[in-house]
C-alpha cells in the first residue's frame, strides 16, 4: 500500500486565503476592517467581532468572484446602477414592499443573536 497525499485544508476565513480571493480594490477596505478587528480582539470580547469580519469578507470574496466571472464589467455596471437609482432613472419598490414581514424578521434575528 503507498501512502496518499494529504488534501490540504484551505480554510475559508483564512485573512490570507481572504486577499487571494478578493478582487484587488478591495483589499484597503478589508485590511482596514481586519486590522481594527485585531485590535479589538486584543480583549477577549472583541474577539466575535473578528470572526464576524472574516466571515463577511469570506462570503462576500466568494460573491465578488462569481460575479466577476458572470459579468467582467460587474463594478462598471453596478456604478451605473447606483447612479441610475440616484438620478431616478432606475426603478425601484421600497424593501417593505418586496419582503412585507421584514420587521418581523428583523426583529427575530436580532432576538436570537444577542441570547
Amino acid at each position: 500500500m503507498t501512502a496518499q497525499p494529504v488534501e490540504q485544508y484551505e480554510d475559508p476565513h483564512d485573512p490570507q486565503v481572504i486577499l487571494g480571493d478578493l478582487p484587488r480594490r478591495e483589499h484597503p477596505l478589508f485590511l482596514k476592517q481586519y486590522h481594527e478587528a485585531v485590535d479589538a480582539a486584543h480583549d477577549p470580547a472583541g474577539y466575535k467581532r473578528l470572526q464576524a469580519v472574516l466571515r463577511h469578507w469570506s462570503i462576500t470574496a466568494r460573491a465578488l468572484n462569481k460575479a466577476l466571472k458572470e459579468n467582467p464589467n460587474y463594478y462598471e455596471d453596478l456604478a451605473a446602477e447606483v447612479e441610475g437609482v440616484r438620478n431616478g432613472t432606475v426603478q425601484t419598490v421600497p424593501l417593505d414592499v418586496v419582503i412585507p414581514d421584514r420587521a418581523e424578521r428583523v426583529a427575530e434575528e436580532r432576538r436570537h443573536r444577542y441570547r
